[in-house]
């Protein structure tokens, strides 16, 4: 007799609702990266009359760079999370139907 093999349906939900919840946060933390770290020109200082302050230049320049790579490991985060929840989805969904076809064999119908 062959080796039979079960799928956990509960478990797979309960990976799906999961996944669902990571990716509402990403969700939120995707939004606080865009709009909720800006950093005005001159926040960390300003050039005065006849000089340069190149330090405050060279901070803002750097606090955007980071800005934008937080956005984008952020975007891509969400985008892994995305089509592994819909690779989950999918799974058990065709667990789930082969599961009710097994079943429907097994009783004549």
């Amino acid at each position: 007799m062959g080796e039979q093999y079960r799928v956990d349906l509960s478990a797979l939900e309960d990976t799906v609702r999961k996944l669902n919840g990571v990716l509402k946060d990403l969700g939120n933390a995707h939004a606080d990266t865009r709009y909720k770290t800006s950093l005005s020109p001159s926040a960390l200082g300003a050039d005065a009359p006849g000089a340069t302050f190149l330090e405050a230049r060279k901070l803002t320049q750097a606090h955007t760079e980071m800005k934008t790579h937080i956005e984008e490991v952020v975007q891509h985060l969400n985008e892994v999370m995305d089509k592994f929840g819909s690779n989950t989805r999918k799974a058990h969904g065709n667990y789930q139907n082969q599961e009710a076809e097994t079943a429907t064999s097994m009783s004549g119908e």
